[in-house]
């Protein structure tokens, strides 16, 4: 009898079977694995098959864990999907690849500070608040165009535009609203869609997918 797909096996097979009804190729969707609130016993088994993208979403927790795991696999690449405060600038440069989270003047002039110092360039996402939602972060749909424009003229390089739909509302107009904005600003990436509704951000142009309960199980 063949073995049961793991969690990771079956996402796979979800995003490939969504690339193909979208006529796009597999390779034109990353995978994020959100790990963030699990134990790095939980994350071991998914870079022991082969997987090397992550999403954390505090940069405190990330330092706990990742260090250690990233000695014995070296190639991983650490997202950064949380809120950032702009105080945690220099700490989440030195920790992490990629941000999703840019949402506000304040925070492009910390992180293109820290940028300098640290000598590195992280891509980064501009974070819409695609649902006008006052209890969420992200950037307002009106103040996007100025903040890529602070963003670009702080060195900040800036590949797509990242949001979270409201709860319990279909996400496809959310979708379809963050996709026509990248595209309008001249932006390639798209970071949308969760475990529940991936598939659906695929169809409208997701580049990055953060998957985390269909990975790891609900958090405790």
């Amino acid at each position: 009898m063949d073995e049961p797909a793991t969690p990771l096996e079956e996402t796979e097979a979800r995003i490939a079977r969504a690339c193909k009804i979208a006529q796009r190729k597999r390779d034109a969707v990353t995978l994020i694995a959100v790990s963030k609130t699990h134990p790095a016993e939980q994350i071991e088994p998914l870079l022991q098959a082969g997987h090397r993208v992550f999403g954390e979403n505090r940069v405190q927790e990330a330092q706990e864990k990742w260090p250690a795991l990233r000695e014995a696999y070296a190639d991983t690449e650490l997202h950064l999907i949380g809120q950032l405060q702009s105080n945690k600038a220099d700490e989440a440069v030195a920790l992490f690849d990629c941000i999703h989270s840019l949402d506000r003047s304040s925070l492009v002039k910390a992180l293109g500070k820290a940028m300098d110092k640290a000598g590195r360039r992280l891509p980064c996402f501009v974070q819409v608040n695609i649902g006008a939602e006052e209890q969420k972060g992200g950037c307002a749909i009106a103040d996007v165009p100025a903040l890529l424009g602070q963003a670009r003229a702080a060195d900040i390089p800036v590949v797509g535009l990242m949001c979270i739909p409201p709860l319990e509302i279909e996400p496809a107009p959310f979708f379809a609203l963050l996709d026509k904005l990248a595209r309008d600003n001249g932006l390639e990436g798209r970071s949308m869609g969760m475990s529940s509704d991936f598939e659906t951000a695929i169809m409208l142009g997701a580049t990055h997918v953060r998957v985390g309960t269909a990975l790891f199980g609900k958090r405790g």
